[in-house]
């Protein structure tokens, strides 16, 4: 059994730090919806409660029994989680004593206390609250204080119960991950032994038990999640892994064949289905950026669909779902509206009565790359750039042509090929631990976007009326925000160059230096 910590999400936007935090310690760690609690077997060494939006004032405010939690588990509560217990167990919170937003100065009061051991004496953290603590529960005492905070932290006596009203698990709070360090390992007393090469172990024999003998179809994308989830499938099950690799006619320049000559070294077992022609006709005229992508998922479907019946016997589709789509797709009624619902290939299990396996669906982004470096895959396809379900449909604004996805891919082909060759010395973004050879590997995201819009220039003393290239480019942990890429001045001179002069029906560039929020990282 792997000994694990609980995270119950009361809604806090930040609730996945805390497992992210947990997990690069390897640690491992679940998170639940506080209304969905799990079977509290042996494995489980700990529980957290997390932040919300709510007020524990508040009628509709959410409420879990820890009655086989709270003095039989060592339990942390951070924010709303410790302000639950102070209201629930014979203290009080008020919303007019004190509030505190950003940062402030922890002095912790009790420095015998495991949750500060090794954290000095005076630190900062990050506060969010508008309520505060004004007495403390049943048996407990104060262990740190703010300047406008007393009660800033708590433990009970006689338990292994501590509070704090801050967030450790945001990087603002300086020492904050050693305090859910330890939390987890002093006094849970967990051993941080979850590392990728035992995730790998212990998945693939998971997958042998549960898929025996059955055969199992998945649908390779090229991208890192899918080629992952293949090989712990192909490690598991082998020949009985059918792999299909759908070309859509929308990739990147001859992304189709240098993907499938990729996994030829891996020793899966692929067929290539070339349907771009098919694609292109059910996107003629298609301007609206919606459509576009909803008229790309049936046609999927109607693709994968068609191939899939070709594999006799298939009872399984896998998917590369991973933890953050779980946790998005589960809710949390009453506390936060449900973000999307998950679906890699939406439609397809009910249409063909297929069971679903997805192998990384415990998995965080970062932790996906570093169990694909344990199981051996080439440094190129774990460190690939993420890439859109619809492709360059959605980075070709207004109808998609083929002369348009023509100037797309060769000045997208200019971009990527430019990035990958300009050397420097910046922390690899997927593996922020080491640094990049290039600046391809130190971005999260990149590419071309072609806009909808010609413009006059100059070419060879003659009067030109062409296409705008947009060039984007952003660091990102997992996605969710993005940050544009301070790139340098020389590599974006050279690569304007590059593409005016080598792409036909391109006369302009220029950088998109937005940030998501409020911009997104794809134009449509």
């Amino acid at each position: 059994m792997q000994e694990s910590i609980l995270i119950l999400d009361f809604g806090s936007q930040v609730t996945q730090l805390i497992g992210r935090r947990l997990r690069e310690m390897n640690v491992y760690c679940e998170i639940h919806p506080y209304n969905k609690i799990p079977e509290l077997t042996p494995d489980i060494k700990g529980v957290i409660l997390s932040g919300s939006p709510f007020s524990v004032r508040d009628a509709k405010a959410p409420f879990v029994d820890l009655s086989n939690i709270k003095g039989k588990l060592p339990l942390l509560g951070i924010c709303y989680g410790s302000q639950f217990m102070a209201y629930h167990f014979g203290g009080d919170v008020n919303g007019s004593i004190a509030r505190e937003y950003g940062r402030a100065s922890l002095t912790v009061v009790d420095e015998s206390c495991p949750l500060f051991e090794g954290v000095s004496k005076v630190n900062q953290v990050w506060m969010s609250h508008g309520d505060t603590i004004a007495a403390l529960p049943t048996n407990a005492r104060v262990i740190a204080s703010t300047e406008d905070v007393v009660n800033a932290a708590y433990r009970i006596e006689g338990e292994e119960t501590y509070a704090v009203q801050f967030h450790p698990e945001v990087s603002h709070s300086v020492e904050g991950t050693k305090m859910i360090e330890n939390f987890a390992k002093r006094i849970c007393g967990c051993k941080g032994d979850w590392t990728p090469s035992s995730f790998v172990d212990n998945i693939v024999e998971e997958l042998k038990q549960q898929l025996g003998d059955d055969k199992v179809i998945l649908g390779l994308s090229g991208g890192v999640d899918s080629t992952v989830a293949a090989v712990l499938l192909n490690k598991a099950i082998g020949s009985n892994l059918h792999c299909i690799f759908v070309d859509n006619g929308l990739l990147r320049k001859n992304e189709f064949e240098d993907v499938l000559e990729s996994y030829k070294d891996l020793g899966l077992n692929v067929i290539g289905v070339n349907a771009g022609e098919l694609f292109l006709s059910k996107l003629k005229d298609v301007t609206d950026p919606e459509l576009k992508r909803k008229a790309i998922g049936a046609t999927f479907i109607e693709v994968f669909e068609a191939e899939a019946k070709k594999i006799k016997g298939a009872e399984w589709l896998a998917q590369g779902t991973i933890y953050p789509d779980v946790i998005e797709s589960a809710g949390i009624e009453g506390a936060t509206c449900k973000i999307k619902s998950h679906h890699n290939v939406g439609g397809l299990p009910e249409k063909m009565n297929l069971k679903i396996v997805e192998p990384l669906r415990a998995l965080f982004k970062d932790e996906v790359r570093r169990v694909g470096r344990a199981l051996g895959i080439k440094k190129e396809l774990i460190g690939r750039h993420p890439f859109p379900g619809p492709s360059l449909a959605i980075r070709l604004l207004g109808a998609v042509t083929e002369d348009k996805l023509r100037i797309l891919r060769d000045a997208d082909e200019v971009f990527i090929s430019s990035l990958r060759n300009w050397k420097c010395e910046l922390p690899h973004a997927s593996f922020p631990n080491e640094m990049a050879d290039n600046l391809y590997d130190s971005i999260w995201q990149a590419g071309a976007i072609l806009l909808p819009c010609k413009s006059v220039g100059v070419m060879g003393d003659e009067r030109s009326y062409e296409y705008t290239i947009a060039l984007r480019a952003v660091i990102s942990v997992d996605g969710m925000s993005a940050d544009w890429v301070h790139l340098p001045y020389e590599f974006l001179a050279k690569v304007s160059n590059d593409i005016i002069n080598k792409v036909r029906g391109v006369n302009r560039v220029c950088y998109d230096i937005s940030s998501k929020p409020p911009a997104t990282i794809e134009w449509e």
